[in-house]
């Protein structure tokens, strides 16, 4: 929630210099408050564990919130009942003429696929074109977040000698509101065969928001702030890398045990990354407050006049 001072009160500049939202009486007497509509496109298969952690993380805000979820329709999901998909998710045709104030877009486990063979491809480039004039912020995690970059920006992904499995430092490179809080370094869960092209990174608008031990890009954001891109995952609970190289170990995969999560002799799960998944999710929800206009509809125009902007 934005600081309320008198529009005089010296601090109130300085707080502006900061990019830290502050307000005068005049403009707080005359805001209006409804709730945020935030749209989750759930790519992963296990949708309700993704449902639980997702959820777990924006409901911190103390404003209202309203979630909708989608699945592609384009895609025979497996994993999740079919009466919980009819019951509570939607589809991309009946909501496209709809404005959202914030979109997340999972990852999904099949990043060694070229995207042009992801069956869902030719649908989620559509979902992704409609989340630049009809959201007000946008975030893609992991594959999500490759996706994005790839249709956006062009950018490929590169294949990992080997799987980046485990818990790993984040150097954060630049201040950002999104990220106001945060410490110089930080720890983010990772479990990926890829990444980005670093090269196409750098010839890029994007900026990069962190780096990862080994110098690679794992946070990016778009020149105008509206798209955000996760490699790792801030939303896993403390327990879901376990399950994952468990699951590993079944299918026979020769996946080593996470790095810097088993950090006791008896092996119980260390988490490092809790505090400042918070923080994120928290800064992004309240800057897409300040940020979104009161009448949904409007978004298309505003978003709209950025996109000629920049061309």
């Amino acid at each position: 929630m934005p600081i309320r001072l008198e529009p005089d009160f010296p601090a109130k500049k300085v707080l502006e210099n900061e990019d830290i939202f502050a307000i005068d009486n005049l403009r707080a007497n005359q805001q209006d408050i409804r709730p945020l509509k935030l749209l989750i496109l759930n790519l992963m298969p296990n949708k309700i564990v993704t449902e639980i952690q997702l959820l777990r993380l924006i409901s911190q805000s103390p404003l209202q919130i309203d979630v909708d979820f989608m699945k592609v329709a384009s895609h025979e999901h497996r994993n999740t009942s079919k009466t919980h998909l009819e019951k509570y998710y939607l589809e991309f045709s009946s909501i496209k003429e709809t404005c959202y104030d914030g979109l997340i877009i999972t990852g999904a486990p099949i990043e060694k696929l070229p995207f042009e063979e992801v069956d869902y491809w030719e649908e989620l480039t559509a979902i992704m074109a409609w989340s630049q004039t009809h959201v007000t912020s946008v975030i893609h995690i992991c594959w999500g977040a490759q996706a994005g970059l790839y249709h956006h920006y062009g950018i490929n992904k590169v294949m990992f000698e080997e799987k980046l499995f485990g818990i790993f430092s984040q150097k954060l490179l630049t201040k950002h509101r999104l990220f106001r809080g945060f410490d110089d370094v930080f720890w983010m869960p990772q479990s990926r065969y890829t990444g980005i092209d670093e090269a196409q990174v750098s010839n890029s608008p994007l900026e990069v928001i962190a780096r990862g031990e080994e110098e690679d890009a794992t946070i990016l954001l778009s020149d105008d702030g509206h798209n955000v891109f996760l490699l790792g995952h801030f939303e896993y609970d403390s327990g879901t890398l376990e399950g994952e190289y468990l699951r590993d170990l079944d299918k026979g995969l020769d996946t080593q045990k996470p790095e810097n999560y088993y950090l006791s002799s008896d092996e119980k799960v260390t988490n490092r990354w809790r505090a400042h998944a918070y923080l994120f999710f928290h800064n992004w929800i309240n800057d897409v407050y300040q940020t979104t206009p009161y009448v949904l509809n409007q978004i298309v125009e505003i978003q709209t006049k950025k996109l000629n902007k920049s061309f």
